[in-house]
C-alpha cells in the first residue's frame, strides 16, 4: 500500500488480525460516536422502506444487526464481506442472540454475488476507503440497485480546516496507540490514518458516485466533518 492504493490481500489479512476487538476498539476510539453515526446510517435506510437491504463491507455485522432491528419482518436483510474471521463473528453473534433474518455471506465489494437490479438498498460503513479499485466499487454498487434505489454509505472524510489539527493528533497519534493496546497491532491503525489521509473530501466522493452512474447524490457531515453520510440515488 506504499503507492497509496489499498490492496485487497493486505486489507483482508488485516482485518483478520484484529477481528475479534474491531468493534470494541472502535467504541473506544470514537468515544462510542460510532454508535450514533451508525444509527444515523441504519434510519436514513429504513425511512426508505426497503424491502431488500445488502449491507457490503459489514464486518462483524454492526449496521446489519441495527437494520434488522428497526426494519420490519418482511424486509431482507444480507450482509457481506470478504473477511471470513469477520464473518463467522457476524454469524456467532446471531447464534448466541437469536437473531433471526440475516444472512452473512462472503462478497467482495468490487464483485458481489447479487443480481443486477437486486436490492432497493445498499448500506456500507467505513468500507469504501478500503477498496483496491474504488470507481469499479462504486459501479458495482450502482449495478445491484433497483430503480429508485438508493446507496448509503457512513464513511471517513476530510475535516473542517479548523478542525485538521486536533484530528491529525488523535487519528495519527493517540489512535494507533490505543488501538496497539488493545489489540496488540499497531499497523492496523496506522494504516486507518493513511487511507484517511489519501481519501476525498465529502463533495469529491459524491463527484465520483456521480461518475459511476448515480443519479443524485447529497451529504451529511458529522463531527465536523470527519465523518459523512453520503445518500446516493439509483
Amino acid at each position: 500500500m506504499s503507492d497509496g492504493v489499498p490492496r485487497a490481500k493486505e486489507v483482508r489479512a488485516m482485518f483478520g488480525r484484529i477481528a475479534w476487538r474491531y468493534d470494541l476498539v472502535n467504541r473506544i476510539l470514537s468515544a462510542g460516536m460510532c454508535v450514533g453515526w451508525r444509527n444515523a446510517l441504519v434510519r436514513a435506510a429504513a425511512a426508505r422502506q426497503p424491502r431488500s437491504v445488502a449491507d457490503l463491507a459489514t464486518g462483524s455485522g454492526d449496521v446489519a444487526f441495527a437494520l434488522r432491528a428497526i426494519l420490519p419482518p418482511t424486509s431482507e436483510v444480507a450482509g457481506y464481506d470478504f473477511c471470513e474471521p469477520l464473518l463467522e463473528l457476524a454469524r456467532a453473534r446471531a447464534a448466541k442472540e437469536g437473531t433471526a433474518g440475516i444472512r452473512f455471506r462472503p462478497g467482495d465489494c468490487l464483485a458481489l454475488p447479487l443480481p443486477d437490479a437486486s436490492v432497493d438498498v445498499a448500506t456500507i460503513a467505513y468500507g469504501i476507503r478500503n477498496l483496491e479499485d474504488r470507481p469499479s466499487g462504486l459501479r458495482e454498487l450502482r449495478r445491484i440497485l433497483r430503480p429508485g434505489g438508493a446507496a448509503l454509505i457512513l464513511e471517513f472524510s476530510q475535516p473542517d480546516p479548523w478542525f485538521r489539527p486536533l484530528h491529525f493528533v488523535q487519528v495519527r497519534l493517540v489512535a494507533p496507540v490505543l488501538a496497539a493496546l488493545f489489540t496488540g497491532d499497531i499497523s492496523a491503525y496506522r494504516y486507518l490514518a493513511f487511507s484517511i489521509a489519501g481519501f476525498p473530501d465529502a463533495k469529491g466522493l459524491e463527484q465520483e458516485l456521480l461518475a459511476a452512474g448515480f443519479s443524485q447524490v447529497r451529504h451529511r457531515k458529522l463531527l465536523f466533518g470527519t465523518v459523512a453520510l453520503h445518500e446516493a440515488e439509483a
